[in-house]
């Protein structure tokens, strides 16, 4: 095998497979590869961890076809050293030979026979708005388990409902609910369970505002963007019924400037240490944060809201407050309360799309 491209292209190439490479001791030396096939002028690199695999093509000047897995972390860290320009791959035998300029580097390969060979998706395909999933993938894949024990909560729901697409995903603390109407991907009651790994992999490498077509297999499904194919393996097994966790009704509404609830959390929560919840005290005349730490300190921030309900306290996780107010969209946000104890449901005053439901924290 031997082409050359500009170090740029070829460092994005890598880059972008080598998302997929395992990490894991003891797994397969080879899975720590990327595995390259060059095709006239046609490169295309492609790593995988046996969960998820990550493809990629760019065009290059090929000079002789052939395929070849070069360790990842070595290849990458050498392209991204070179100077910019033009770089060149030979690989003769068990050895690849990388130069670009004055630089010239060998490494062994992987032999290419032992990488696993990709299953080629289905041909039955739907299109969607790129921009628009990647967008409600931002808004619900923070919100799944990263608790590989509990692998059912590790992965965001994809269902139908009504005429559109749901995105669903808990992690048992809080819960988000992104609809997107229109999206006629599912039917029935057809769903898939994703691995939110894999989603959060393809929200990063997604082409732009780029068409993003969905090919959904009985056990796996690939997502094709651009010159970028992410396929992964669907998770077995049945999700658990979020619609009896979201309220029918709830009597206390705060309604409040989003950027400036989000900067008052972010200060308060400074001295919500040692897992310390922050309190949102909301009655008429507004909204209160404070976080009390035993022995270190406290901080108490008052800010203007529309409060219509009973005074109320209720504490939250910081950490799980942020992430909610960072990926519901609008300029004010809404939260919904029946009491200290019951779940509480954030949403977008502009946005009927999105929920995000948070647990609050018992405090004394």
């Amino acid at each position: 095998m031997k082409f050359r491209c500009e170090r740029a292209d070829l460092e994005k190439v890598l880059g972008t497979a080598g998302r997929a490479v395992t990490t894991r001791g003891g797994a397969l030396p080879v899975l720590a590869g990327i595995h390259l096939e060059l095709t006239g002028d046609q490169l295309r690199a492609t790593g995988t961890d046996l969960d998820l695999t990550i493809s990629v093509t760019a065009i290059v000047g090929g000079e002789e076809d052939g395929t070849a897995v070069l360790p990842s972390k070595l290849a990458n860290d050498i392209v991204r050293a070179v100077p910019p320009g033009k770089i060149e791959v030979t690989i003769e035998g068990d050895e690849a030979h990388i130069t670009a300029a004055r630089s010239e580097f060998s490494l062994r390969v992987i032999p290419a026979d032992e990488f696993p060979r990709m299953a080629e998706p289905p041909e039955s395909a739907v299109e969607l708005d790129g921009a628009a999933f990647r967008d409600a993938l931002k808004q619900v894949v923070k919100a799944a388990s990263s608790d590989d024990s509990r692998p059912i909560l590790t992965g965001v729901l994809m269902a139908a409902e009504g005429d559109g697409l749901r995105l669903v995903s808990t992690d048992s603390y809080r819960l988000s609910v992104r609809d997107l109407p229109g999206t006629s991907v599912l039917t029935g009651d057809e769903s898939v369970l994703v691995p939110s790994r894999s989603l959060s992999e393809l929200s990063k490498v997604l082409d732009g505002d780029a068409t993003l077509t969905l090919r959904l297999g009985e056990r796996d499904a690939a997502f094709e963007s651009g010159d970028v194919r992410v396929s992964t393996r669907l998770i077995e097994g049945d999700f658990p019924n979020y619609r009896g966790l979201i309220p029918d009704s709830q009597p206390n509404t705060l309604v409040v400037n989003r950027a400036e609830l989000l900067e008052a959390v972010r200060r308060v929560r400074l001295l919500a240490q040692e897992a310390t919840p922050v309190r949102m005290m909301m009655k008429s005349g507004g909204l209160e944060l404070v976080a009390v730490t035993q022995d270190v300190g406290q901080a108490h921030e008052a800010i203007d809201a529309t409060y219509d309900g009973e005074e109320l306290t209720v504490a939250f996780n910081p950490e799980y407050l942020l992430d909610g107010l960072e990926v519901t969209s609008g300029d004010e946000v809404s939260l919904e309360t029946v009491d200290a104890l019951k779940p509480a449901v954030l949403r977008s005053s502009d946005n009927p799309d999105f929920l995000y439901l948070l647990m609050p924290v018992r405090v004394s």
